[in-house]
């Protein structure tokens, strides 16, 4: 049994993760048929159910961070866990990206900070799984647009820290790394939440646009496997 989560339901193959607990409250009830609280420890919010599909799925927060979100990734591995897909927030670089876009992240690029302790160095970058970030392009279809997100540990970000990257959140490289070592698929698709000029989604159109992210994700979870 993990010693961070505590699961009070059994968690599926497939989750979704989310950094907010109330924003793993809103997916479970919009994606799931009579979802069940799956785990409540730690303030860590997470949901199982079915789609209308019928398919498996957990809905599962991750805190605040790298640490956080590889800790509770680790749980979920050793919970059964197979393929995940963050659905997560990041603040925009310059005119990169715009308040409301979704981003479908091609790679997380290190900075500075935590990164060091998956062994890499400032500019290095992580993919995700090429199988299942190409089934959630599909899914995202014009909806979204492929992107590089820096991998920070503090926010708000400053132009030092770009390194060519669309924008910056401060858990999807930790996801990737450390589902490549736990050999799970793992992709991501962000909400730019903040943009240049102070620019911030408020919390309708934020839950909007995560919803619909969350969809996207699901169906590339349900979907059959891309070939090639």
């Amino acid at each position: 049994m993990p010693t961070r989560l505590r699961p009070t339901a059994p968690m599926a193959p497939d989750a979704i993760l989310v950094g907010d607990p109330g924003r793993a409250l809103l997916l479970a009830q919009e994606l799931l048929e009579k979802p069940k609280m799956s785990n409540h420890a730690r303030g860590l919010w997470g949901y199982t159910g079915r789609t209308p599909a019928g398919d498996e799925l957990t809905i599962q927060a991750t805190g605040m961070g790298g640490p956080s979100a590889t800790i509770v990734l680790t749980d979920l591995a050793e919970l059964g866990a197979r393929r995940m897909i963050r659905v997560g927030t990041c603040a925009a670089f310059g005119t990169e990206a715009q308040a409301g876009e979704l981003l479908l992240i091609e790679a997380a690029r290190a900075t500075v900070g935590s990164a060091a302790a998956f062994g890499l160095a400032a500019g290095d970058t992580v993919p995700p799984d090429r199988q299942l970030s190409e089934r959630l392009r599909i899914e995202l279809g014009t909806g979204a647009r492929e992107a590089i997100v820096a991998s920070l540990d503090t926010l708000p970000v400053g132009a030092a820290d770009a390194a060519g990257a669309a924008a910056g959140d401060m858990q999807t490289l930790a996801v990737f790394a450390r589902a490549a070592t736990l050999e799970i698929a793992a992709a991501a698709v962000l909400v730019v939440a903040e943009a240049e000029g102070d620019e911030r989604l408020d919390d309708e159109k934020l839950g909007l646009t995560a919803v619909r992210a969350g969809k996207a994700a699901a169906n590339a979870l349900s979907n059959p496997q891309v070939e090639g």
